[in-house]
């Protein structure tokens, strides 16, 4: 490092003649190897400026082009097909009847659950809970037992809920087994 780079010289702050023969880099070299150097970042900046250039081109493009357009005034390849408006409405009309229900459990719930708030997030958790359906011809009726919630408060609304279902005895669509809803009551331990 000393003899090529002169690292022990950096610590003084004068200057002098080198004292014999040593080799140095011939600058005519230098200005060749410079020349290459400038002539490729030449031809970098003129590939820059013509991206550039294409850049703003797509951009005014872009600007330009709708971002609505008539069905009409679509290419073949890019039209699609709707499903049919009968479908749609079927769909709908499932979606609205699932969410009147909810809001029906929720406000049934809502009554009994002290956190106003959660009553959707409760019942969205409990028809994700784990359960148990038992059929019953004999006796004609076929048991939905709900596993247990994760706190004493939402097992107490759950079967607030239950209750308030079973009270309306509705039939299994398509039988004669009326539904009864329970909730499996948590094992009780040597230390309960």
């Amino acid at each position: 490092m000393m003899k090529h780079f002169a690292i022990d010289l950096l610590s003084e702050y004068k200057t002098e003649h080198f004292p014999g023969p040593q080799q140095v880099v011939n600058p005519e070299v230098n200005d060749k190897k410079m020349e290459k150097w400038i002539r490729g970042k030449a031809e970098l900046l003129e590939e820059i400026e013509y991206y550039e250039h294409l850049i703003k081109e797509i951009k005014g493009k872009i600007k330009e082009t709708a971002e609505h357009l008539d069905w009409q005034e679509l290419p073949e390849a890019e039209k699609f097909k709707r499903l049919p408006p009968s479908r749609k409405r079927l769909t709908d009309t499932i979606k609205m009847i699932a969410y009147r229900a909810e809001t029906a459990m929720a406000n049934i719930v809502r009554v009994k659950f002290a956190r106003k708030d959660n009553v959707r997030a409760l019942l969205v958790s409990m028809f994700q809970t784990d359960a148990d359906i038992l059929p019953d011809i004999d006796s004609g009726t076929l048991t939905v037992r709900l596993h247990q919630m994760s706190s004493q408060r939402e097992n107490e609304a759950v079967m607030h809920l239950l209750n308030n279902l079973n009270e309306t005895e509705t039939n299994y669509p398509g039988t004669k087994l009326r539904l009864v809803y329970e909730m499996i009551a948590a094992k009780r331990t040597d230390s309960d």
